[in-house]
């Protein structure tokens, strides 16, 4: 068997730092966001292949046949707010959303120190809710054609169509008396209309279009003291959980089966996360010299084909997962075919800042 590497690249999605010391009114003096991706693959010749082919052809046509279940969903404009999703809007009750979906499939700690009700039939109709004390609606996300609006904005729509319908966007967050600017170079643009904030996210590799929303009442985000949220375990797991469920969403919307979630690999990328974070590097190999495969084979991890995705410093899992799906060697490992398993290990330096290491792999 040999190995062969195939791709090695640690990028740096944005710079943007008012003085050497980046202070806190620079956005990326506290952000300093970041993507890295490797793949590898352990070839056995033709056969192997094959074989592999054949049984990812029989799984697809068994997710298939259930997946039909789930058709595209009615979307109605919507009465009182801007956007809805899933014909959810900001002020609706948690009774009114499980009259319309029942119960969620899993529920995560987010940023806003609320949880996310994450809803999908089998990754199809994917969409994310969060209730305030008082059980109403106060964000909602998607990164599917669930997208409703007044003014014509949906899933697909063009950049430059937003900008013409939603004015100028905001060049920075205001959290306190500290002001973090915005890059400019980002795949989002975050408008604050009808007293919500709306994060629209753009597919810069397919011609910056609408690929994702999030909406966040005026409430919701002045209760968030600062751009990253203090760390516990339950938001690291909430964090772990999230990106994965964004990655399955994700590849079922591009016609590929969702990924099995692995508790030893995820322990495997924890570890290199908790590496990170606590000596200050940020790197597929670490201190030691071990690249991601030479830790998946100390960890007893056995696989044919494997990959590692990293990002640092954004201050959520829905934009670590936009940042690196636009970027093309990121999005190749979110959409291999050939990977059957995956798992998300999360860790926070001492500013609270998430490292994030996800691994997929195939046997």
């Amino acid at each position: 068997m040999r190995n062969i590497l195939i791709l090695l690249a640690v990028i740096i999605l944005v710079s943007y730092a008012v003085n050497d010391s980046h202070g806190e009114d620079s956005f990326l003096g506290r952000l300093q966001s970041g993507i890295g991706i490797l793949m590898e693959e352990i070839d056995s010749g033709e056969f192997t292949e094959k074989i592999h082919d054949l049984f990812l052809s029989r799984e697809n046509r068994s997710q298939k046949s259930t997946d039909e279940n789930a058709g595209q969903m009615t979307l109605e404009p919507p009465e009182e707010h801007l956007f809805s999703v899933a014909n959810i809007e900001l002020g609706m009750t948690k009774n009114e959303v499980e009259a319309l979906y029942g119960a969620p499939q899993r529920i995560t700690r987010n940023e806003y120190n609320t949880d996310w009700h994450i809803y999908h039939q089998y990754y199809q109709n994917f969409f994310l809710v969060s209730y305030q004390e008082d059980g109403r609606v106060s964000a909602l996300f998607t990164n599917q054609d669930l997208i409703a609006s007044e003014n014509g904005i949906r899933y697909g729509t063009p950049k430059e169509t937003v900008l013409a319908a939603m004015g100028e966007p905001l060049t920075a967050i205001q959290k306190g008396f500290v002001q973090y600017k915005l890059p400019e170079d980002r795949e989002f643009d975050i408008f604050y209309q009808y007293g919500n904030y709306i994060t629209v996210f753009y597919d810069q590799l397919e011609n910056e279009t609408v690929t994702a929303i999030l909406i966040v009442s005026d409430k919701l985000e002045k209760e968030k003291p600062g751009i990253y949220q203090n760390a516990d375990e339950t938001l690291r797991e909430g964090f772990e959980y999230t990106l994965f469920d964004l990655t399955n969403a994700e590849r079922v919307k591009h016609g590929l089966n969702p990924l099995k979630w692995d508790d030893n690999v995820r322990s495997t990328a924890r570890e290199h996360s908790e590496d990170m974070a606590q000596n200050g590097f940020f790197s597929h190999t670490n201190l030691r010299g071990q690249s991601p495969f030479d830790r998946m084979k100390e960890d007893r991890i056995l696989f044919t084909f494997a990959g590692e995705n990293l990002a640092y410093g954004q201050f959520s899992s829905i934009y670590a997962h936009e940042g690196l799906f636009n970027s093309p060697g990121h999005r190749k490992n979110i959409l291999e075919k050939r990977y059957v398993y995956a798992g998300v290990g999360v860790a926070f330096n001492k500013n609270h800042e998430p490292f994030f290491t996800q691994k997929f792999y195939a046997r």
